[in-house]
């Protein structure tokens, strides 16, 4: 079983750059993007319902062309659910849980908090409801999955100039101990359960040309309660596919 995890920025955006054929072309069970910027109305019939594939959108309620995510599955999950986090977070459209017979999957776009103090304080806020809600599936006896931009890089491996980032949004220690406690609740860094190495990335400033480089961050993630770690065969990310500031990242599981 094969999940996958974009954050497209513009999903109408990336379907210009050959989205639909790749998607074809690489048909993962599971795919979740984040950062749609689109309502579901917005969109064509291919994107609606790819061939294959049920999918599922939660859209920002405040405003167009912000936010978004959707996750698309080729096998019709046993339960859906938006948001679950509260109306002062489920409002901006950055949730979707998909429930199978051997975990639930969340999809996240989590918040950015670079904008100001007050997004900061909105994203540690949102980090705290969205830890208690899947450890209330754990405590069910539920595995969980989740994956998305989280939007804040672990260590220093995990990005290119973390001295020069240390007062950073998306490095602050605040930010980063999150990441600590995450894993402290049982839940494993997929990628890192397979690659120790430095220079992976997710995502490179394209104001700089930064992925020319490799100067990056890695803010996406599989997060893949300790449980379920004996059925991951791999995880990995794709820096060649192309269309977006981020590359997609995924794991395979075998049950």
């Amino acid at each position: 079983m094969k999940l996958l995890s974009w954050n497209v920025n513009g999903i109408r955006a990336v379907e210009r750059k050959g989205f639909l054929d790749w998607l074809e072309h690489i048909q993962p069970d599971v795919l979740c993007l984040q950062e749609t910027k689109a309502h579901p109305e917005q969109l064509s019939k291919a994107l609606l319902e790819p061939e294959g594939y049920f999918s599922y959108f939660h859209s920002s309620s405040l405003k167009k062309g912000y936010s978004g995510v959707v996750t698309y599955s080729r096998k019709e999950p046993k339960n859906v659910e938006y948001g679950l986090l509260g109306e002062k977070f489920d409002a901006e459209g950055r949730v979707v849980m998909t429930e199978f017979d051997k975990f639930v999957l969340f999809n996240v776009y989590f918040p950015n908090g670079k904008a100001s103090s007050e997004r900061l304080n909105y994203k540690l806020e949102f980090y705290d409801a969205f830890l208690k809600k899947i450890d209330s599936f754990k405590e069910k006896g539920i595995k969980v999955i989740f994956c998305g931009d989280v939007n804040t890089a672990h260590k220093e491996i995990d990005l290119s100039h973390p001295k020069n980032n240390e007062k950073t949004s998306g490095f602050l220690p605040i930010e980063r101990k999150w990441i600590d406690r995450v894993i402290e609740h049982g839940y494993l860094d997929s990628l890192r359960e397979f690659h120790k190495e430095p220079e992976i990335y997710t995502w490179w400033d394209m104001k700089t040309r930064a992925r020319e480089r490799n100067i990056g961050w890695r803010i996406d993630y599989f997060f893949v309660q300790k449980e379920l770690r004996k059925h991951m065969t791999d995880a990995f990310i794709m820096p060649d596919v192309m269309g977006s500031d981020h590359c997609p990242l995924g794991i395979t599981l075998d049950f």
